[in-house]
């Protein structure tokens, strides 16, 4: 079978936002090639290490290539709408996208998938959580807790900072019992995640329809779908469900715009996690949160991301 790849260049701070935009449109997945992953394992950052390497990978590029393979017959209109998203992304502002320069190739990718799930294997956030690809057989450990993601499913995995730094906070800060809520949830990660460490409810929610599906589709594959509401929409649209633990991996310019409303389904004494945000956008999201009388607790950075600890 043959597939049309279609590549574009970003940037790092980028890269998971184009991938996500291509999941909606891709069937035989999405790959990132980021020069600044090759630095972390030449380092050691990673805790892997390598006998060989090519030397063409140690020479970084300034660009980040995100790559997705698309059924021929529908790759002209993906293109056109992937492309359309993108620019109306980058016209926004907030983030750095790059060129978002495109180029388009034929392959033989009878085997692709095959291909792509051997660079994903588990990964183990914080002390308990391991996110564990479905297709890989994995035992757990003592007191880790597993969330297992499908192959076609993304919208996040848990390798990006943003998500790990959530993921993170989370293990800090929530009990059994809480009733959690993951706005902009993705792939589910957090909210499942949440789910399987114990809380009584999580409540999901997303703008994207594809996302909504992809949460339900994983929340029903952990077994926690009887303990996690996903709905299509930016917020709650109940007021009077109250959240002990929030949580927003989101841009920082939704970040600001839902400020307002964010408190109005954060308990009092609970406590609000927000990620996705840029070291130039961070007193931007401080102010709006500050103006809703929330407290910051903590600040944590990852790479170019930052991630926000407050309580009401």
């Amino acid at each position: 079978m043959k597939y049309t790849e279609l590549t574009v260049h970003t940037t790092s701070e980028a890269s998971e936002l184009v991938a996500d935009v291509m999941w909606q449109y891709t069937e035989g997945g999405v790959a990132v090639s980021d020069a600044k992953d090759v630095v972390a394992l030449l380092r050691g950052d990673t805790g892997v290490y390598w006998d060989y390497i090519d030397e063409e990978l140690q020479t970084p590029r300034a660009d980040v290539l995100v790559k997705c393979f698309l059924l021929p017959e529908r790759a002209d209109a993906a293109i056109s709408d992937i492309r359309a998203q993108l620019l109306a992304m980058k016209e926004r502002g907030g983030l750095d996208f790059g060129t978002l320069e495109e180029t388009r190739r034929t392959i033989d990718g009878d085997d692709w998938i095959d291909v792509w799930k051997k660079h994903f294997r588990p990964l183990h956030i914080g002390e308990r959580v391991v996110i564990v690809p479905a297709w890989i057989d994995y035992t757990p450990a003592a007191g880790e807790i597993i969330v297992t993601l499908d192959s076609n499913m993304a919208f996040g995995t848990g390798e990006h900072e943003t998500t790990s730094m959530c993921l993170e906070a989370l293990q800090k800060v929530m009990k059994a019992g809480d009733t959690v809520i993951d706005v902009g949830c993705g792939s589910g990660i957090l909210g499942i995640a949440a789910a399987k460490m114990g809380a009584r409810l999580c409540y999901l929610t997303d703008i994207d329809p594809v996302a909504v599906e992809s949460a339900r589709h994983n929340a029903e594959k952990n077994g926690v779908s009887g303990r996690c509401v996903v709905a299509h929409s930016d917020l709650l649209e109940d007021a009077s469900v109250q959240g002990d633990v929030v949580l927003a991996n989101i841009t920082a310019e939704i970040l600001t715009r839902l400020a307002p409303a964010m408190p109005g389904n954060l308990r009092a004494g609970g406590t609000l996690i927000l990620s996705g945000i840029i070291e130039d956008r961070l007193p931007l999201v401080k102010e709006a949160y500050a103006a809703q009388g929330l407290t910051l607790l903590e600040e944590h950075k990852k790479g170019e991301w930052y991630a926000l600890v407050y309580t009401r």
